[in-house]
């Protein structure tokens, strides 16, 4: 039966601005031995599904760093501290692409990577949305913003042209809200 390991010593590494690293010491259950082990803390996550009135996700595309690429993602970005996700979810969809919409809802959460990160990326959906101004990303950040029809979206992660795992992750959480909505309506 698998238990929980004992910490021993946690040191911290560094604080990058958007995480910190820590060394976290702890003892196996199962030998009895210590181990260290890399622990990155970070503030929670959000990404957003923002549906147009005619089918079509507004995302974004960006260049990452962390794999050297531009990708095709929906909205998301960081929960500020005290800030609740839902509210974050739709501060980086209006910051992000300049849209707005109704009838927000949490559609699910995954933990990003457990093996290294700490935290929770909720995913949220808002129906109509509408260009209601224009972007107010940060000087760290060029975004172009593409209307894609959510019937090609699963096409595109087939073929690799979406391969961001969390929107992804937000496709799969949509499209099981859709299904529980017809399963209520019958």
């Amino acid at each position: 039966m698998i238990k929980e390991w004992e910490t021993v010593k946690t040191e911290d590494l560094g604080n990058y601005r958007v995480f910190q690293l820590q060394a976290v010491e702890r003892i196996s259950p199962r030998t009895g031995n210590k181990h260290r082990f890399f622990k990155i803390q970070s503030s929670d996550w959000v990404n957003i599904m923002p549906i147009t009135a005619d089918g079509r996700v507004v995302m974004v595309r960006q260049y990452r760093h962390g794999n050297s690429e531009i990708t095709l993602e929906v909205p998301g970005g960081m929960v500020d501290e005290g800030e609740d996700p839902m509210i974050s979810a739709l501060r980086e969809l209006r910051e992000e692409t300049g849209y707005e919409g109704v009838n927000p809802q949490k559609i699910g959460q995954v933990a990003p990577n457990p093996a290294l990160f700490d935290n929770i990326c909720h995913s949220y959906t808002v129906e109509n949305v509408q260009k209601v101004g224009e972007q107010e990303f940060d000087s760290a950040e060029d975004i172009e913003i593409e209307l894609v029809p959510l019937t090609e979206i699963p096409n595109m992660i087939a073929s690799g042209a979406i391969t961001h795992a969390l929107t992804i992750n937000a496709y799969y959480f949509y499209q099981q809200h859709l299904q529980q909505n017809i399963n209520t309506e019958k």
